[in-house]
């Protein structure tokens, strides 16, 4: 073990160091996971009641440490049972992030990468929204672009048909049978509809939003998906992703965050690189040799102004 420094008695090394900036990272994920939820009031209930287990013990009471100490001897199975919702969230955020994916490790094959670009098309859905929002009819649209959501596939009605207007439209009519929960779509075709989603717990969301927003918020907070939201009150439309909600767009705005969604990765894989200052010397220059004499002299008297 290298030693970096003392303090008094304290011997403190590299590993230390490391040790306390990884539980500080996990600590601040935990927080991010139950800020503005009911886990948040639970868990400050229980720090509560360790404090006063530790007075209590040390005021030597010992009837009321007793019961206390029953309750603290059970503290790590009750902590898991009351925040099983969180612990999951948690393992889904690091299955969606870690490199072994199956789904993102596939997407990264050099065959696969315009695959998604070339079977899916945007149009129907965003005609669609804006007919739907028009007669205020309420719908919910999941799109996701690495996961099947299979759990969540199976909770409905599976389809697996074209995208078209003519069918969304179809599903999410008031009187259909499947305009009840949320459409699904995958791989550029609607997997399934009438589907069951996770509610958000959030409690600080405005009172304009319905259960719809709620479980498109829930769905984002889970899982690396995009969630198209149409009020039924209002007509106006939202996206939701990783549990930010964005309200009332207009056609435009949605279009634009669908295809960032979707093509990010290729967005950013065309822009060029940034330039070197050795670059852009040798740009400038070869644009000063093209020039002509007449060209330069103009250049150079406009420089001077």
């Amino acid at each position: 073990m290298i030693l970096l420094f003392n303090i008094g008695f304290l011997e403190i090394s590299w590993v230390d160091i490391l040790d306390i900036l990884a539980v500080t990272i996990l600590l601040y994920q935990l927080y991010k996971l139950m800020k503005g939820s009911i886990a948040s009031k639970v868990f400050l209930g229980f720090l509560f009641l360790y404090l006063t287990y530790l007075m209590v013990n040390a005021a030597e009471m010992e009837l009321l440490s007793a019961i206390l100490g029953q309750f603290m001897g059970v503290g790590v199975l009750a902590l898991i049972i009351l925040f099983s919702p969180e612990i999951r969230k948690f393992l889904l955020i690091i299955g969606k992030s870690t490199t072994f994916n199956k789904e993102h490790f596939l997407k990264n094959l050099p065959w696969k990468k315009n695959e998604l670009i070339d079977k899916f098309d945007i149009n129907p859905i965003i005609d669609a929204a804006k007919t739907l929002g028009g007669t205020n009819t309420g719908a919910l649209i999941v799109f996701s672009k690495e996961s099947e959501l299979k759990f969540y596939v199976d909770s409905g009605d599976r389809i697996d048909g074209m995208i078209s207007k003519r069918l969304l439209l179809s599903i999410f009519e008031k009187n259909s049978p499947l305009h009840d929960g949320a459409v699904i779509i995958h791989n550029g075709r609607i997997s399934a509809a009438r589907c069951i989603l996770p509610v958000s717990d959030l409690d600080n969301l405005p009172a304009q939003f319905g259960l719809r927003h709620r479980a498109a918020i829930g769905m984002s907070e889970t899982t690396d998906t995009l969630v198209l939201v149409v009020s039924e009150e209002t007509g106006q439309m939202s996206i939701v992703r990783a549990g930010k909600i964005h309200h009332n767009l207009s056609i435009q705005e949605m279009r634009k965050m669908i295809n960032e969604y979707f093509f990010e990765e290729e967005e950013k894989s065309k822009k060029e690189p940034p330039k070197t200052k050795f670059e852009k010397i040798l740009q400038e220059g070869m644009e000063s040799e093209s020039l002509g004499p007449e060209d330069s002299k103009a250049t150079e008297n406009t420089s001077l102004l």
